[in-house]
């Protein structure tokens, strides 16, 4: 193996997409935006859509060419569009729009008259996330220009959308309450004279805990990886992590009682203790906050990070037990043989696991592919 390497199952994220479909009648999304996650955004598309995804979803425009580019021809939404971005080439390769303001919806209109051909919009209705999305106060207005920009040839509205904030806390209030805004801005896009193919409100959570969000499209993101965003939620869907980080101990050592360990000395041997020099560090996603706290799979046990994690490095102290130059360290994967996980390493860190797959799947750490076409 390489010295350090994110080694990325194909097949685990095509099982979990094929779990996912089971679960509803609604087409699946798989999300793709942040290179995949940090799984790599052109295999994991690639496996998702072997997994039975029919559409692929990212943030921004580049994203969504890297997927062309790549030849990967399937339906494709892109929703993280800055104002007078041009969308011109995004027109012609097929790239569907999510428009939730006037501006927004007239570049689209421009760009579809340009290109000959209408383009495809999913307008964003905000229910209640107060992030992206038209308010309601402001829905009218957006839906009446959507369907004369339809009528007038230029514009197709294929989806109506919004993205639900809490449905990771199964039973909180929030979720009923933007269901219903949701329903609420339907019916003004039908007043309105707009019929779109595509409803879609629910992501993984939303999948996995209420059916009643599912409509045309759900659009799974981390649940496609392995990883559940609702922690202990009894899964109808067995998920398998994706991704494992791994390293090759760079060096290990034997040093005296009393030793300091890393920088500042945060840490000191309370016995003769072998060391183990890992080289992945901060700049590879590897958290500092894990510093004296994060844990490992080596030589057979859990062994906690010695110190503080630096740039390139951080060290473990191994006590009494051997290691060789060379033994491979585990920072997270499945958990098959005891290793930690991804949720593991964000509890550490109090954070997600989203985070901890997106910045350590980015390092350099050398992506290798198994299974399926890898």
């Amino acid at each position: 193996m390489e010295q350090a390497e994110a080694v990325i199952d194909l097949d685990a994220i095509a099982s979990n997409v094929a779990q996912l479909g089971g679960l509803t009648s609604a087409e699946v999304m798989a999300v793709v935006k942040a290179d995949g996650y940090g799984h790599g955004a052109v295999p994991a598309a690639r496996a998702a859509l072997r997994g039975g995804a029919s559409w692929l979803g990212v943030a921004t425009l580049p994203e969504a060419y890297q997927l062309r580019d790549a030849g990967i021809t399937a339906p494709l939404l892109a929703w993280l569009i800055a104002p007078g971005t041009p969308v011109d080439a995004a027109v012609r390769r097929d790239v569907d729009l999510s428009c939730a303001t006037l501006g927004g919806l007239a570049d689209a209109a421009a760009a579809g008259r340009s290109a000959g051909r209408p383009a495809r919009v999913h307008l964003k209705i905000d229910t209640g996330l107060s992030r992206g999305g038209a308010t309601a106060d402001r829905w009218l207005d957006l839906v009446t220009a959507a369907a004369k920009a339809q009528a007038d040839g230029a514009v197709q509205v294929v989806g109506v959308w919004s993205h639900l904030a809490c449905a990771d806390e199964p039973g909180h209030p929030s979720v009923d309450r933007q269901l219903a805004a949701y329903h609420d801005a339907l019916a003004v896009a039908e007043r309105a004279g707009l019929r779109p193919t595509h409803r879609h409100l629910a992501n993984s959570a939303g999948l996995l805990t209420r059916p009643d969000t599912h409509f045309d499209l759900v659009r799974p993101g981390i649940a496609c990886y392995g990883l559940s965003p609702v922690r202990g939620w009894p899964a109808a869907a067995p998920l398998r992590p994706a991704m494992t980080v791994r390293a090759r101990v760079l060096i290990g050592k034997r040093v005296p009682a009393g030793a300091g360990v890393s920088y500042g000395h945060t840490y000191r041997t309370e016995r003769p203790s072998t060391l183990a020099v890992v080289p992945l560090g901060y700049a590879d996603g590897v958290f500092r906050a894990a510093s004296n706290a994060g844990q490992v799979w080596l030589g057979g046990a859990r062994r906690t990070i010695a110190g503080r994690v630096c740039m390139d490095q951080f060290v473990v102290d191994l006590g009494d037990d051997p290691v060789a130059d060379g033994d491979v360290a585990v920072l997270f994967g499945p958990g098959d043989d005891g290793e930690p996980t991804a949720d593991d390493w964000a509890d550490v860190v109090g954070t997600i696991s989203y985070e901890v797959v997106c910045r350590l799947g980015v390092s350099r750490a050398v992506r290798r592919y198994v299974g399926g076409a890898s």
